[in-house]
């Protein structure tokens, strides 16, 4: 068994993710079990979103340097495809009304993972309030496979709500669940 990762956070701009992008991807796979090939497959998408406005990105890195942790994100704006597809889904569910309450200023926190031999250790959580503590929005939107996991548990735990459940996304058959909170983030060990 390998030693306790660091904790140590720090906020990469694309610029300095880019050269790491392989090294970022290959732990998004391993995080989320994904099969070969996804890197690839996931690699135009997470450069793109490095162009967007109000993107961060905060990392876990252990003693050698290593990522052991990712969490990145950018403003949600009319046009994105989450954004679009988030919209659909709380405009049949709650209606207009809904959609202008949580979605006219707010950040998608679009990946946030840890390599699965260093979770459960607070890295997740560190990611988390790292990220969103500069973030300038009145909320945060997330969206989370359905079911019993540490990532629903850290969501739940640092004051997530539930904004729209069973939603299916364009292209992915598992239920999920979009949550959201307002920002900022309470004091650690507060909701």
């Amino acid at each position: 068994m390998t030693a306790a990762p660091s904790r140590r956070l720090v906020e990469l701009t694309p610029q300095e993710l880019n050269p790491r992008l392989d090294e970022a991807l290959a732990l998004y796979v391993s995080a989320m079990n994904y099969p070969p090939g996804t890197a690839e497959q996931r690699a135009p998408m997470w450069l793109a979103h490095m162009t967007r406005p109000g993107w961060r990105c905060v990392v876990a890195l252990g003693e050698r340097d290593e990522l052991v942790g990712i969490g990145y994100g950018y403003r949600g704006a009319s046009g994105q495809w989450w954004h679009e597809q988030v919209r659909h889904g709380l405009t049949m569910v709650a209606g207009p009304g809904a959609v202008e309450e949580w979605m006219r200023d707010y950040f998608e926190l679009t990946e946030l993972h840890v390599m699965p031999g260093a979770q459960g250790r607070g890295i997740g959580e560190a990611l988390l309030r790292g990220l969103l503590g500069g973030v300038t929005t009145s909320r945060v939107l997330l969206s989370t496979p359905e079911g019993p996991s540490r990532a629903w548990r850290l969501y739940r735990r640092v004051g997530f709500e539930d904004v729209l459940r069973h939603y299916q996304f364009t292209g992915d058959p598992r239920p999920f669940a979009v949550l959201g909170r307002t920002l900022p983030l309470s004091p650690v060990g507060r909701a």
